[in-house]
């Protein structure tokens, strides 16, 4: 009985330490380099690639069955995908799910982002967790010409995230107002017309989620550009700020971000911060941040708060963390991971100043973290 030959590849992974990984490429056709991670979540793969946190990184998903679901307009958290591209296990079937728009290759052939399937992503995630996050390149060629030599010394040229400021790549480039809420069973999503708190949202690369808790918590949403000044922020006369995800080095972004937080701490304002926004309100109170080895990306990270005992089921994609050993005084660590003790949350202890590392708008658990926006509600009630 004869052997089913394997087709060709179409696609390569070439890692700086010149580990090659060929398959069968989708999507998109060319080449792209970037920071290669893995995620762990087994749904939200469309909410994972619009997701901007993700800007500079391919993403390797550890669960098979990514493309099963297809994509729709509903799911993306921006306009398009963010991440570089993305390694599966298995190519993506035809989409069975009755939300289903479009199928997945075609949608990222469409945006423009570069897939490589049939890829043992156990093999890369042990590789991953063991070196650190690689410098990786990536080609998909339906001819299955690659120059392996140059895709090495590709991924080796690529200048990393630490030191990075990629917030400017992805936030907003002018203001806008946000007013719509969380999507609900039977009507989708719903605007909010009956707003009691007044907040500028900072876009450090936003997801369209987190802003749409912002609304369901009662605000009155108006999005600035990741560069707005104390006094930009302040001329909304808000009763809160927020502060957003975002992607890159938390130190790099600071440079222009911490003296705009600074600026709004002195007016005693209550602020909230997500992800990026996190860091840099620790950098602002005089805390340091440091790159992972590997990081956080998945949707069943177990973070517990320290104030209450309790533990939170949560959505995390970060590659930089608040060193809590950093903290000064006046400054309470409120959360930590339960997978390796790290930082996830700080509060000021006598003011209504707090933010947390995890996603605190994504349903993992499912909305074991939702109390924190209607927290950031109340700290706002006069």
């Amino acid at each position: 009985m004869a052997h089913a030959t394997r087709p060709r590849p179409t696609a390569c992974l070439a890692l700086a330490d010149g580990s090659l990984f060929y398959g069968q490429g989708f999507g998109a056709v060319g080449e792209t380099v970037a920071e290669l991670c893995f995620n762990t979540a087994m749904t939200g793969y469309q909410e994972i690639m619009t997701d901007p946190s993700y800007a500079g990184q391919i993403v390797t998903f550890t669960f098979p069955h990514i493309g099963n679901t297809g994509v729709n307009t509903e799911d993306d958290e921006t306009v398009d995908p963010v991440a570089a591209g993305m390694v599966v296990k298995w190519d993506p079937t035809d989409p069975s799910n009755w939300r289903a728009q479009e199928h997945l290759a075609t949608w990222l052939a469409r945006r423009g982002r570069i897939a490589i399937g049939g890829v043992d992503t156990r093999r890369l995630t042990r590789a991953i967790r063991q070196q650190g996050a690689p410098h990786v390149a990536l080609a998909h060629d339906p001819e299955g010409n690659f120059n392996a030599e140059a895709l090495v010394a590709k991924a080796r040229g690529f200048a990393g995230l630490e030191g990075m400021d990629l917030a400017r790549d992805v936030t907003c480039t002018q203001s806008y107002r946000w007013d719509e809420m969380r999507w609900a069973w039977p009507d989708g999503y719903t605007r909010q017309t009956d707003a009691r708190h007044k907040v500028v949202a900072v876009d450090y690369g936003a997801k369209r989620n987190i802003l749409r808790c912002l609304a369901s918590a009662g605000c009155e949403v108006t999005v600035l550009p990741a560069t707005a000044t104390a006094e930009d922020v302040l001329a909304h006369s808000p009763d809160g700020v927020f502060l957003s995800n975002g992607p890159g080095d938390p130190a790099a972004t600071g440079e222009y971000a911490v003296p705009m937080i600074r600026g709004v701490l002195d007016r005693g304002l209550p602020l909230f911060g997500i992800c990026l926004g996190h860091q840099m309100l620790a950098l602002a109170l005089g805390g340091k941040t440091v790159k992972m080895n590997h990081g956080h990306h998945g949707a069943n990270h177990p973070v517990k708060d320290l104030e209450t005992g309790k533990v939170e089921i949560t959505s995390m994609n970060h590659g930089f963390a608040v060193d809590g050993q950093s903290l000064p005084e006046g400054v309470a660590e409120t959360h930590v991971s339960l997978f390796d003790g790290s930082n996830c949350g700080i509060r000021i202890k006598d003011r209504p100043v707090f933010s947390v590392q995890h996603h605190p708008e994504a349903s993992p658990g499912p909305q074991d973290s939702f109390y924190l926006f209607e927290r950031f509600a109340a700290s706002m009630v006069r």
